[in-house]
């Protein structure tokens, strides 16, 4: 703890000093350059890069001058000169004004032939015959089309049941005939689009087979589950929104797995019991396609089984099991080695997120990386040359590189550099990488290199030559030791022109939820600056759950939401406190959603270091929050009473202090509103001072005039609280 804060000491008198000589020297940002990009630009755009057309061109979006839309140019690893690969644009005499030809909702590997939307109808285009022509025509609504890996087939949903076109005839075959308000054939239950399938699935819940001849779907049943009003003010006598949404401990969806074949009528179910209280992840098919997994958890998510489902009749058998005392994640991905047997999966059950690799038969199962560090994700496998590449976080917590590593588990070696956060896209056969790369105070730059090490070229820095004619403020990482021993990652933003003998307000900017780190060693963009300049000190801070130190730290907050946050959050602050430069009576926390909570939970139960808050978006109580999410940390209320208790901001009500902003939509689907209504009324009949800003139709999140306002509001309060003074309305326009 000492060596930390005489570092810091030393560094702060250096800052000190070359703050002022820098003040004198270098130019200050104004309002227009930070917020509205204006001239002259300290950084700017890096290419967007979008994959690879092969090992040698790597593909990137860009409009020159000489094009009149953004077209896709494949463009050469060597020497960087480009061509067109992709220009949809030049269909738009087919598909007429009303498409946009670059958009497609569905298409093949090689963009010729693809599916749009068109007033809740599909469309298909044939663009190597340049034949474009209509495939529905209903009153329903046609969702969340996907197109078979042949192009043979789309497969989407109407009304909650299942159909295929065949796209070479137009026959469309209806597969499923019990859709309804309560059944849903291919389309997600809600607590599955948000918390098992994403959100990016747009409620997609049917997969196609790498050999397109089968089509796995889920069926929900939602007739259990309760329902949760939304209620729009919209129009003269306003409307009801209804969502079937299970709350912790309700009936989740009964789920059957259906396997169906384009040409045939007959669904085969898989061999699962759907009145069980159970789980279903994403399926994922074996390359050769005779097989799915499905991914099976049971209710209280302890308990995570693969189970290889045959297509032809249903059958499981189970190929892989783990087990945890506090909870498992799903497998974001399995990759499947060339013989179809044997696959690499990422798991922390040792402690730390590793790849292990199994097979199909259970005969092999050998950990490939170890150590107390966590591998962020599986790449690609080169079973020619024998090695696996992924990224981790080994050289620090707060960084990602990317390594390669050998079949058998040896010769582990780091492919990028320095004290820097790395972003990467490898190509398709592992010959060269892209490397996106910034650390806290050097803006992002991009570069290609061998996977054997060797700097190709430099593609392209975002710092412009005007970056260094101005005063940026100073950034640090650096670690806060708890009294147990914690070393809680934090970085800070000093104040422009600091000085260690004033005193500034703080605000502290959170997540926390669990497995969860904000804080890493990247740029963060020049937003940070009009705060650092109007002379506030902004920090980060990770708590123990957070992730950097594994599983077993994350794993603390099993049953016990809020307890470890509020804990080493409060103990940053008390370390921030001794400081003299630091104004304790404007301790300034904010959030969204499970930041939201936190800053809740820091102005009720932490009231006592915490002076203000922003909540948005918040929960206030765990009560009042979906099962899958909750109980995975928690367990059910009826199980864990007063994990509950304790972890809600209600129940801290009565210690309610200083000045909270609780922020929240209308009509957020996900934390409902109901959960800052609650804490309001609980507020309310304390006779606590607070303040309430909603916004009519809001989601979990908004953009357009609404996060403007947002915006503008949330600098009015830094202003009028932390500042103390008069907000700047001529520039917050």
């Amino acid at each position: 703890m000492k060596s930390i804060f005489y570092t810091i000491a030393a560094t702060l008198l250096l800052v000190a000093t070359v703050s002022q000589l820098h003040s004198q020297e270098k130019k200050h940002l104004s309002y227009e350059q930070i917020f509205k990009n204006a001239e002259p630009r300290l950084t700017k755009s890096l290419p967007t890069i979008i994959g690879w057309a092969d090992d040698n061109h790597y593909l990137e979006m860009k409009k020159k001058d000489t094009d009149s839309v953004q077209k896709v140019y494949a463009v050469d690893v060597i020497n960087g000169k480009d061509k067109v690969f992709r220009d949809l644009s030049i269909y738009k005499y087919l598909v007429g004004e009303d498409i946009n030809p670059s958009a497609p909702e569905t298409h093949n590997d090689t963009y010729t032939k693809l599916i749009y939307i068109k007033e809740h109808d599909l469309y298909f285009l044939d663009a190597s015959k340049k034949i474009f022509k209509r495939l529905t025509e209903s009153e329903a609504e046609e969702k969340t089309p996907i197109m078979s890996p042949d192009a043979m087939f789309v497969a989407f949903t109407r009304n909650n049941d299942l159909y295929i076109i065949d796209l070479l005839t137009g026959e469309e075959k209806r597969h499923t005939h019990d859709g309804s308000d309560v059944i849903y054939n291919g389309w997600a239950s809600w607590v599955y689009y948000e918390e098992i399938l994403g959100r990016s699935s747009e409620y997609r819940a049917f997969w196609w087979s790498p050999d397109s001849r089968t089509l796995v779907f889920y069926r929900f049943d939602d007739s259990k589950v309760p329902v949760f009003p939304l209620f729009s003010s919209e129009g003269v006598h306003g409307s009801l929104e209804n969502t079937r949404y299970p709350k912790a401990g309700d009936p989740n969806p009964e789920v059957r797995i259906g396997i169906i074949h384009p040409g045939d009528s007959q669904i085969r179910w898989a061999d699962f019991n759907e009145k069980f209280d159970q789980y279903f992840g994403a399926p994922i098919w074996i390359p050769n396609g005779k097989e799915v997994i499905v991914q099976w958890m049971n209710r209280q998510q302890d308990t995570l089984i693969l189970y290889s489902i045959d297509p032809q009749s249903g059958r499981k058998r189970a190929i892989y099991t783990e087990h945890q005392q506090s909870w498992i994640d799903w497998f974001e991905s399995i990759y499947f080695l060339k013989d179809n047997n044997r696959f690499i999966l990422r798991s922390d059950k040792d402690g730390w997120s590793h790849l292990y690799i199994t097979s199909m038969d259970g005969s092999v199962n050998r950990q490939l990386t170890s150590g107390s560090w966590n591998v962020s994700s599986l790449l690609f496998v080169d079973e020619k040359n024998g090695f696996v590449y992924f990224t981790a976080r080994k050289e620090a917590s707060t960084q990602t590189d990317f390594y390669k590593i050998t079949l058998d588990g040896q010769n582990l070696a780091r492919l990028t550099f320095g004290e820097s956060d790395h972003s990467v896209r490898l190509s398709p056969n592992g010959k060269y990488f892209i490397t996106t790369y910034s650390n806290l105070s050097t803006p992002s730059k991009m570069a290609l290199f061998t996977t054997g090490g060797k700097l190709v070229r430099d593609i392209a820095d975002s710092k412009t030559k005007e970056f260094d004619d101005y005063h940026i403020a100073y950034t640090e990482l650096f670690r806060v030791k708890t009294p147990d021993g914690y070393d809680l990652p934090v970085t800070w933003i000093l104040p422009t022109d600091f000085k260690e003998n004033n005193q500034y307000p703080v605000l502290i900017n959170i997540y926390g939820g669990p497995n969860s780190e904000t804080v890493s060693n990247s740029w963060g963009g020049l937003r940070s600056q009009w705060l650092a300049m109007e002379g506030v000190i902004q920090i980060s801070i990770d708590h123990r759950g957070s992730g950097h130190f594994g599983k077993a730290g994350v794993a603390l907050m099993h049953r016990n939401l809020g307890k470890w946050e509020m804990n080493d959050y409060i103990e940053v602050v008390k370390w921030l406190k001794e400081k003299p430069f630091v104004d304790s009576t404007k301790i300034c926390i904010t959030g969204g959603s499970y930041g939201g909570y936190v800053a809740c939970l820091a102005l009720t139960y932490g009231a006592d270091y915490f002076t203000h808050g922003l909540a948005l978006f918040s929960v206030t109580d765990y009560r009042l929050y979906d099962s899958h999410y909750t109980e995975r940390y928690m367990d059910t209320p009826e199980e864990n009473p007063e994990g509950y208790k304790n972890g809600s901001a209600m129940t801290y009500a009565d210690r309610y202090k200083g000045m909270l902003r609780i922020v929240h939509g209308t009509m957020d689907d996900n934390v409902h509103m109901q959960n800052s209504i609650q804490l309001i009324d609980k507020l309310q009949d304390l006779k606590k001072h607070f303040e309430f800003m909603i916004y009519p139709g809001g989601r979990h999140g908004w953009g357009g005039p609404k996060a403007a306002h947002l915006r503008n509001e949330t600098y009015r309060f830094y202003y009028t609280y932390l500042l103390e003074k008069e907000f700047p309305e001529n520039l917050f326009k």
